[in-house]
């Protein structure tokens, strides 16, 4: 930067062009601001680019395949089925390059203004922007920091472009594992051990931590890791991994002391969060972030500068992108006036496995910690017509209630079908419904719907596809 360079006058600047972003940049435009979008990278950010979309498109290719078997047996003729992931990949990418000049295309539709190039904030009302050899200098009114978050990973990892990979570069293979080594314990550590064990891999999968799911969740995908004869290996932490002559050598130190040695053609690691700010300036403002390193923020987002908002993976919450989407609406509609507020009480989390697995609010042993008078039911998909018919009987639907006031507190699915189904469940306890309110609708049948319905029947033992709750004894 030299002495008399041009600042151009902005109203909103939105640094970061992910989920997040550009819903805030593309809301705000929407009320009347006139908005310039920063990006270092490609619209869409990690979520359409490397994450979500990239996963997605793998999970849904192995459900698909999947069914073939199915298909079969009702009568469909096809010859022997492959999966090619060499035109997967094809198809993986030009998915991202459609969505993403679908992103592009609704900027420009709301005169939403991209800069391309790494922003720094100099001052709290000035950012600078380097895109190679040249710098830009804006003054703003106000702005969104939306920088999102990358993953960080532990320093016994040696990686290697061909076998030894982070989370995202698995998606990226155009040949299947033999023996994928899988390390973590999150949703994309689930997502990629049980597809790549349909597609045919002989995986491991090694929990370093406690999965933070309900019992119930958990022991049904424990049940189906074994059906997918996925190798489990639990309470075990990674002292090294590496290539050596065209495999990989993983390390384990298990609870115990005891070290453990395995060995597979390829090892994926999935790192921990945390947010991009080094390289944005905050050094230089007087801006509170958290002892874990994110923007401390209110409820609309507004940061300890008033004029400044941050969203998504640079403030503290969950990592996923529904988080930032609905913190960039808020914050967008906020800085226009509006009165919002975003509730982080009921987040529902999703994992792609197979079969898909869907849940909000408190699993029953944080209701009972709680100190609530905790009653569940439990309705196994096997019971729905539908579920038969379609040969996507694994699964089941569990609410988490108070009895004393019928109040439902948790709802968690696993099943085909879970991720659509949640939505019931979200507006039920984001309206602090009781079991009677779900119950009063008439639901579609035959559907995946009803297994809802007879969950939280099953409250007051009223299921009919349910086997009867015992009684207790008279005294």
């Amino acid at each position: 930067m030299v002495v008399g360079e041009i600042t151009e006058e902005k109203d909103v600047v939105v640094i970061g062009g992910g989920p997040g972003g550009y819903h805030a940049a593309i809301r705000a435009a929407s009320l009347g601001r006139q908005v310039t979008l920063i990006e270092r990278e490609d619209l869409g950010g990690t979520c359409l680019n490397k994450g979500c979309i990239p996963s997605k498109v793998f999970t849904h290719f192995v459900q698909e395949y999947k069914k073939t078997k199915h298909l079969k047996e009702m009568g469909m003729e096809f010859g022997e089925v492959e999966a090619n992931l060499s035109t997967l990949q094809h198809y993986k990418n030009k998915k991202i390059t459609q969505l993403r000049k679908g992103v592009e295309s609704l900027c420009k539709a709301n005169m939403v203004e991209i800069v391309k190039g790494s922003a720094s904030l100099l001052s709290e009302s000035r950012v600078g922007v380097e895109n190679g050899h040249e710098f830009s200098l804006f003054n703003f009114k106000e702005a969104i920091v939306a920088t999102g978050g990358d993953f960080h990973y532990p320093g016994e990892v040696v990686f290697h472009p061909d076998y030894v990979l982070k989370e995202r570069e698995i998606f990226n293979l155009k040949e299947i594992p033999e023996e994928l080594i899988v390390y973590g314990s999150d949703y994309i550590s689930l997502e990629i051990a049980s597809v790549f064990s349909i597609l045919g891999s002989r995986v491991t999968l090694i929990l370093n931590e406690e999965v933070p799911f309900d019992s119930a969740v958990l022991k049904e995908i424990f049940r189906q890791l074994k059906k997918q004869k996925i190798n489990l290996i639990k309470n075990s932490v990674l002292s090294k991994a590496c290539e050596r002559d065209g495999h990989v050598i993983v390390e384990l130190e298990k609870d115990d002391g005891e070290t453990v040695s395995i060995e597979g053609s390829h090892f994926v690691i999935s790192g921990q969060v945390k947010p991009n700010l080094p390289e944005l300036g905050l050094d230089r403002l007087r801006m509170e972030i958290t002892e874990q390193g994110y923007i401390q923020t209110d409820r609309e987002g507004r940061t300890s500068i008033p004029h400044i908002w941050a969203i998504g993976d640079a403030t503290q919450g969950p990592s996923l992108a529904v988080k930032a989407i609905k913190q960039g609406k808020v914050a967008a509609e906020a800085m226009s006036g509006l009165c919002v507020e975003v509730d982080l009480q009921f987040v529902p989390t999703v994992v792609q496995m197979i079969p898909p697995i869907a849940f909000a609010g408190l699993t029953e042993e944080e209701a009972r910690k709680e100190g609530y008078s905790v009653t569940v039911s439990e309705n196994p998909l096997r019971g729905n017509g539908y579920a038969q018919l379609t040969e996507e009987k694994d699964g089941f639907v569990k609410v988490v209630s108070d009895s004393e006031t019928d109040v439902v507190l948790g709802i968690h699915m696993m099943g085909m079908g879970a991720v659509e189904l949640i939505t019931s469940g979200m507006l039920g306890l984001e309206m602090a419904a009781r079991d009677e309110d779900f119950r009063f609708p008439l639901y579609p049948h035959p559907s995946m719907n009803e297994c809802l319905l007879e969950a939280v029947e099953g409250l007051k033992g009223d299921a009919v596809h349910m086997s009867p709750r015992k009684k207790e004894p008279a005294r």
